[in-house]
C-alpha cells in the first residue's frame, strides 16, 4: 500500500498537477503575475517567520529556513496549487515548551530539529492511510469559526508592531515586550499603515498589472527611504543574513528516553499542521474552485518537515495569511509558492541589507488587509437566521481560537456539533402503530428515526408489552439499526415481550442491520434474504429465524 501511495503520488505530480495548472502553457502575463505574487509574499513572510522563530525560542535564521524549505516542497508537491506554507505561530507556541524543557537542557534546538523530523514522518503515515479525509467530517459553522478565529489572531499578532523596543528578556525579541508607541511615532505609524492599505484596495480600480500588496509595499517603503522617516523596520527585528541551510543530523541520543520525550510534542505539532493545513486547502479550493488533494497535502507537509528537521528548520504548515496574499495577488499556480520560497532564500542569501530597511508598517497595513478579506463577515448577518447551535459553535470555536490554539478550537467545534446532531437525532425517534394485514391478530410498530445510543431510552418507552397482542412486529422500514447501544436495545425489548409470553419479530433490517446483528451473534442471515435491499423479511427474536417474503 505504502509503495502504490507514492507511486500515484509521484505520478500526479509529474502530469496532472503541472499540465493542469496551467505550468505547460503559461502566458508572459501569467508568468509575470505569479512571480510578483511570490515576491509579494515572500516579502510577508520575512517578519512573520523571524517572530515566530522568537515565540518558539530559536534563532531567527531557523524560522527563515522552516519558511524557504517547507515553502518550496508543498510548492512543488502540495494538494493545492497558490496554497503557501511556512514556519506558523499556531506550531511556535507548542515548541516552546519543547525548547525550554528541563529535560532537554541546553540542546533544547536539537530537540526540536527531531521532534520536526518525527512530526513529518507522523504527516507522512497520515497521508499514506489517507486521514485528511476525516476532514469533511467539520462542519461548517467550525470552518466559519476558524476563519473568524484565526482572522482575529492574525490582527492580534500586528499590535506588537506598535510596540518601541523592550528592555531585558525582551530585548532583541521583536517588539512584544516593549512599550506603546505614543506621540509622532505612533501617528506616523499609524499613517502608513492607513497609506498601505488606502492603496491596496484603490490599486486594482487603476491597474492589475501590479499586485496590490507588492505596490503598498513599494510605494510605502520609498517614502520612508525617500523622507528619512525614522519607523520600525524589518532590520529592528533581527538580521535575515544568513547562507544556505546546512544539513545535519539532529544531535540527539537515540534512546527510549529521548522519543519519551519528543514523541507527545511531535503527535501534537503533527495534528495541529495537518488540521490547519487541510483547513487552509479547503478555504483556498473554495476561492479557486479546487477540490480534493487533502492526502497528498498531507504527504508533502510529511516530506517538507522530515526535510526541515535535517536542515535546521523548525518545521510549519499551511498559513492561511499569506496563501490569502497569494490569491489575492493573482496567485494560482505552483510558480508563485515555489518563486515565493526562492525570494525568501534570496533575501537570506544577498538581499537582506534592501529586506530590512522595509518598514513594518508596510507589512502590517498588508496583513490588516488580510484580516479584511479572511474574517468571514457574512456570518455576522446570518447569525440570527441560523439554528441558535450553528451560531454557538462558530462564536465558540472563534473564541477557543483565541484563546487557546486552531487544533483545540475544531476539536471542540467537531465534539459539540456531534453531540448537538446527536441529541437531535435521539429526539427523531417516534412511532406509528397500526394493526397488520399480513398477520391477523398482530401489531406492528412502525419505526422512525435511527436507533442509536443517543434514541435507545425513547426507543423502550414506546412499546407496551403488557397489552400488546400475543404476536408484534417491529417494522424499521424508516429506521436503521446503528450501534451496539441499538442491538442491546433490541435483545432487552425482546426480553421484555418474551416475559411476558409473546413472540416479538423484526421486520424490513436493511443489509447494514443484518451485518450488526451477524456480528453479535444472535442470527444467521438465510440465503433468500435480499442483501442489497432488505424487503422481504420478519425475524423472530424468540425463535432466531426468519419468516416468509411480503
Amino acid at each position: 500500500m505504502v509503495k502504490s501511495t507514492f507511486a500515484a503520488f509521484a505520478d500526479r505530480i509529474s502530469r496532472a498537477d503541472w499540465a493542469g495548472n496551467g505550468l505547460s502553457a503559461m502566458t508572459p502575463m501569467r508568468v509575470k503575475t505569479e512571480l510578483l505574487a511570490g515576491l509579494t509574499v515572500a516579502l510577508a513572510l520575512v517578519p512573520e517567520a523571524v517572530a515566530f522563530a522568537f515565540v518558539a525560542g530559536v534563532a531567527p535564521l531557523v524560522g527563515l529556513y522552516a519558511a524557504f524549505i517547507v515553502g518550496l516542497i508543498t510548492a512543488l508537491f502540495g494538494g493545492r496549487p497558490g496554497m503557501i506554507s511556512g514556519a506558523t505561530g499556531a506550531l511556535a507556541v507548542v515548541m516552546v515548551g519543547l525548547v525550554h524543557d528541563p529535560r532537554v537542557g541546553d540542546m533544547g534546538a536539537q530537540y526540536l530539529f527531531a521532534t520536526v523530523v518525527l512530526m513529518g514522518i507522523l504527516q507522512l503515515l497520515a497521508g499514506i492511510f489517507k486521514l485528511g479525509k476525516f476532514m469533511r467530517l467539520v462542519p461548517h459553522p467550525v470552518m466559519l469559526g476558524f476563519v473568524n478565529g484565526l482572522a482575529i489572531v492574525i490582527f492580534l499578532a500586528q499590535l506588537g508592531q506598535f510596540k518601541v523596543p523592550g528592555t531585558g528578556e525582551a530585548a532583541g525579541h521583536g517588539f512584544a515586550g516593549g512599550q506603546w508607541m505614543n506621540g509622532a511615532p505612533l501617528v506616523i505609524m499609524l499613517g502608513l499603515t492607513a497609506l498601505t492599505m488606502a492603496i491596496i484596495w484603490g490599486m486594482p480600480k487603476l491597474t492589475k498589472i501590479i499586485p496590490a500588496p507588492l505596490a503598498g509595499i513599494g510605494i510605502v517603503a520609498g517614502i520612508v527611504i525617500g523622507f528619512g522617516l525614522n519607523v520600525p523596520t524589518v532590520g529592528d527585528l533581527a538580521s535575515v543574513q544568513g547562507g544556505l541551510p546546512p544539513f545535519a543530523v539532529p544531535t540527539v541520543p537515540l534512546t527510549f528516553e529521548t522519543l519519551e520525550i519528543i514523541f507527545p510534542y511531535a503527535l501534537i505539532l503533527a495534528a495541529i499542521g495537518l488540521i490547519e493545513s487541510l483547513l487552509t486547502l479547503n478555504l483556498v479550493g473554495e476561492i479557486t474552485g479546487k477540490r480534493g488533494g487533502a492526502s497528498q497535502e498531507c504527504l508533502a507537509q510529511g516530506t517538507a518537515n522530515v526535510v526541515t528537521g535535517f536542515f535546521g528548520g523548525m518545521g510549519g504548515c499551511a498559513m492561511i495569511g499569506q496563501s490569502m496574499i497569494n490569491v489575492k495577488s493573482g496567485g494560482r499556480t505552483r510558480l508563485s509558492g515555489v518563486s515565493a520560497a526562492l525570494f525568501l532564500l534570496a533575501f537570506i542569501l544577498i538581499g537582506s541589507s534592501l529586506i530590512e530597511r522595509i518598514p513594518l508598517a508596510a507589512l502590517v497595513g498588508v496583513m490588516f488587509m488580510v484580516v479584511i478579506g479572511t474574517f468571514a463577515w457574512q456570518s455576522l448577518r446570518i447569525m440570527t437566521r441560523i439554528p441558535l447551535m450553528d451560531a454557538f459553535v462558530i462564536v465558540l470555536v472563534t473564541g477557543v481560537t483565541v484563546a487557546y490554539d486552531l487544533a483545540t478550537a475544531v476539536v471542540v467545534g467537531v465534539i459539540v456539533s456531534a453531540l448537538a446532531y446527536a441529541w437531535n437525532n435521539a429526539r427523531r425517534i417516534h412511532v406509528i402503530e397500526r394493526d397488520s394485514v399480513r398477520t391477523p391478530g398482530a401489531h406492528v410498530y412502525e419505526i422512525e428515526g435511527p436507533l442509536f445510543f443517543g434514541s435507545t431510552d425513547s426507543f423502550a418507552d414506546l412499546f407496551h408489552p403488557a397489552t400488546d397482542p400475543d404476536v408484534v412486529i417491529v417494522d424499521f422500514r424508516r429506521s436503521r439499526v446503528v450501534d451496539q447501544s441499538a442491538l442491546q436495545a433490541i435483545e432487552d425489548l425482546a426480553a421484555r415481550y418474551e416475559a411476558e409470553g409473546k413472540t416479538l419479530r423484526l421486520r424490513h433490517l436493511s443489509h447494514d442491520c443484518h451485518k450488526l446483528l451477524k456480528r453479535a451473534g444472535q442470527l444467521m442471515i438465510e440465503e433468500d434474504d435480499d442483501p442489497d435491499y432488505a424487503l422481504a423479511v420478519d425475524y423472530n427474536v424468540r425463535t432466531g429465524v426468519f419468516g416468509g417474503g411480503h
